[in-house]
């Protein structure tokens, strides 16, 4: 597949990477609605299409990865509790239904202010590598909402419980330093050092059996959500048992015993 054309996001295919874009940099890369439905059907190329293998979510411009939601749109369009509730769902779709179970890990490489429902995004990805201007938070209890994009249930999950509550009651942000220090991000690097750093990493992981990325990510994400430590096993148990079944398995061994590189199918 070729690369797509949209109006708020960019969206490229390269050496097996897929990169999406936030592309309104003159509104800190604001999610509005536009931005929302074109994020829905890139995420969904990006899971349908078998020559891409890593994808990596980032930012336009200097000042911002994603600024959160579009303010306007509470306003003008997010009036009622039927549109709210359509909106929560679109943010679902994206994170729940796209996001955490596409079977390819995805980078979120995050320059600048990494706020509300971009911070949102960052959480749904599978490692988040940061600038050193980066910064992080919640902040929509300054503006009498709450995070409705999954912050309220991810953040916990990524940091103490005490941390989270304390960045989602004051909604003030962290920076990219104090992110590391607490495991939320992977990685802080020099700005200018991101993207290289980033595609290094993507590169690593796109060298890897698909076979076996896709089963690590459905085994750990899953694992977290089932209520029992025999039930989490019992997960991994049985993605090992796909995983060792498989052609790159024998490709992975073989090429260890004759020390040179795997080709992976």
């Amino acid at each position: 597949m070729g690369d797509k054309r949209y109006e708020c996001i960019l969206y490229e295919k390269k050496d097996r990477i897929a990169t999406i874009t936030f592309n309104r940099p003159k509104a800190l890369n604001a999610i509005n609605i536009e931005m929302a439905e074109e994020l829905k059907d890139a995420f969904s190329d990006f899971k349908d299409d078998e020559e891409t293998k890593v994808g990596i979510l980032t930012g336009s411009g200097d000042k911002a990865f994603c600024s959160g939601g579009d303010i306007s749109m509470f306003s003008e369009k997010l009036t009622n509790t039927t549109a709210v509730y359509k909106w929560l769902r679109t943010g679902e779709d994206i994170h729940r239904l796209l996001m955490e179970r596409i079977e390819k890990p995805i980078i979120a490489a995050v320059n600048g202010y990494c706020f509300a429902g971009g911070f949102e995004m960052a959480l749904a990805c599978d490692f988040i590598i940061a600038s050193d201007n980066a910064s992080f938070g919640l902040a929509e209890i300054t503006i009498g909402v709450l995070p409705g994009w999954g912050g309220m249930t991810r953040l916990p999950r990524a940091v103490p419980m005490r941390k989270a509550k304390e960045m989602i009651y004051t909604g003030e942000p962290i920076s990219a330093q104090e992110a590391e220090k607490i495991g939320l991000v992977n990685r802080v690097v020099p700005k200018i050092q991101l993207y290289d750093v980033v595609i290094e990493i993507a590169k690593k992981l796109a060298a890897k059996s698909s076979l076996a990325l896709r089963m690590a990510k459905k085994t750990l994400n899953h694992g977290l959500e089932v209520s029992s430590m025999d039930a989490a096993l019992f997960l991994e148990r049985g993605a090992v048992c796909i995983v060792s079944a498989g052609e790159d398995s024998q490709e992975g061994i073989q090429a260890f015993l004759e020390k040179r590189p795997p080709k992976f199918k």
